[in-house]
């Protein structure tokens, strides 16, 4: 399943600190909950998991792939809470799984797709594309049905 958040949004680019522009990113983009969500009214986006998830390990080496154990020993976190966050940037696109070694096992390992965060946003944008286009399908299918149940009802 593909998800993405999209609100109104102008480009960060005159903000040159990299935390702050990563954390407006990642909330606007869905995969960190706002700073208002009354659940998690204290929390320091910088220092949560999901965060550190994306800039510590696949932001700062993005072609490394990272095993579910090793990120939930590094983030000193459960599994379950990794696959969490893992999930959420797999249904955005950004993730390519690899086979990696943990512990003299093979294992699934996740990282930045192509290693840069500029060419996985391109698979992003793709599926927002083909998104938009079917829902720009359902909606005139949805009107032909309007249509033809007003005429329904006109002939009464």
């Amino acid at each position: 399943m593909f998800k993405l958040q999209v609100v109104n949004n102008v480009p960060l680019t005159s903000i040159n600190d990299i935390n702050i522009v990563a954390e407006t990113f990642l909330v606007q983009i869905g995969y960190i909950s706002s700073r208002d969500n009354p659940r998690i009214p204290t929390i320091n986006i910088r220092n949560s998991i999901p965060y550190r998830l994306f800039m510590d390990y696949l932001i700062s080496n993005p072609s490394k792939a990272w095993s579910i154990e090793e990120l939930s020993t590094l983030l000193k976190t459960s599994k379950p809470t990794i696959y969490r966050y893992i999930d959420k940037l797999k249904m955005l696109d950004l993730l390519e799984v690899v086979d990696v070694k943990y512990k003299e096992q093979l294992r699934k390992g996740y990282r930045i797709r192509f290693g840069d965060l500029t060419k996985a946003w391109k698979f992003t944008v793709e599926n927002v594309n083909m998104a938009i286009e079917n829902y720009g399908k359902t909606v005139e299918h949805f009107q032909l049905l309007i249509n033809k149940r007003r005429e329904g009802l006109d002939d009464n």
